[in-house]
């Protein structure tokens, strides 16, 4: 009898203290995820303060320089009327072109910087997608075409694709990752295999079930090495001379914002395939007749 109580004694004992060792290393953890929650929201706070600092100061420098390209603008046009030496007049010309280009090129960076750091409000309403992105392709025809780019658009045969968004915002990330493709392909390549920037559309039902909706920005360039692909939505990272390292950071941003995400899938040599999707919207139910 006395080991049979022993025996449940011990038996309680060894189930107490697997109790205690579970419970403190539930307790741990849930400290572990507090502290690194209080981290996040201590870097976010000090992120947020930086953010607006940096921002006001990119508009302090933004003024400025529009006065800069103004007066430059204006020297350029009095210096074609002075009467001076065509050669001293060529060589005036050439040095304040070259002041243009530069102050366009900075006006640019702190562009796409301010898009990048400052607050992102969106105006969601229902929106076709597939008639956004036509709309999208005829802007951009011209610009692809200017640089040898055969653009093609799949818009699928599936009817409306209805997503609530912002369109403008949803058309910057659009457009900046078509910027980006076009000057992949320019840069490099296959000399052989023809440039060509595809826009699809497709309905897509992810993993747990939900619908989105898919544009893709499919192109035939060289495709991402996978060294420079962990980089590749990290902010001022570029393999691109003069670009910003922004456009596709601000890309995903936009993309997040609406509850959505932006996949990407690569092949060296062959081209890369940049995947928007967002929350389709709910069906709306029909009126009863």
């Amino acid at each position: 009898m006395i080991e049979v109580v022993t025996g449940v004694l011990g038996g309680f004992a060894v189930g107490a203290i697997a109790t205690a060792i579970v419970w403190r290393w539930v307790v741990r953890r849930s400290l572990g995820r507090a502290q690194a929650a209080e981290r996040r929201a201590r870097a976010a706070e000090r992120l947020a303060e930086v953010g607006a600092m940096t921002g006001g100061l990119a508009h302090e420098i933004k003024n400025p320089l529009s006065t800069i390209g103004l007066n430059a603008q204006l020297l350029q046009e009095s210096i074609e009327e002075l009467a001076i030496n065509p050669d001293e007049r060529g060589r005036l010309a050439r040095r304040l072109g070259t002041l243009r280009r530069e102050v366009d090129r900075l006006r640019g960076i702190l562009t796409d910087f301010l898009e990048f750091a400052g607050e992102l409000r969106l105006e969601r309403k229902p929106a076709d997608v597939r008639a956004l992105v036509e709309e999208l392709a005829d802007f951009f025809h011209p610009q692809a075409a200017q640089h040898g780019v055969r653009l093609r658009l799949d818009l699928g045969a599936d009817g409306a694709q209805v997503a609530e968004i912002d369109a403008a915002h949803v058309k910057q990330a659009l457009l900046n990752l078509l910027l980006n493709a076009v000057q992949a392909m320019s840069a490099g390549g296959d000399p052989s295999r023809p440039k060509e920037l595809m826009l699809r559309v497709r309905p897509r039902q992810d993993a747990d079930g939900s619908s989105m909706v898919a544009v893709h920005v499919i192109d035939t360039g060289p495709g991402i090495a996978p060294e420079t692909l962990r980089s590749l939505f990290k902010p001022y990272f570029t393999t691109k001379s003069g670009g910003t390292g922004l456009g596709l950071p601000t890309a995903r941003r936009i993309v997040e914002a609406h509850g959505g995400r932006l996949d990407v899938h690569t092949e060296v040599g062959r081209g890369t395939d940049f995947a928007i999707l967002v929350p389709a919207a709910p069906a709306r139910p029909a009126r009863a007749e």
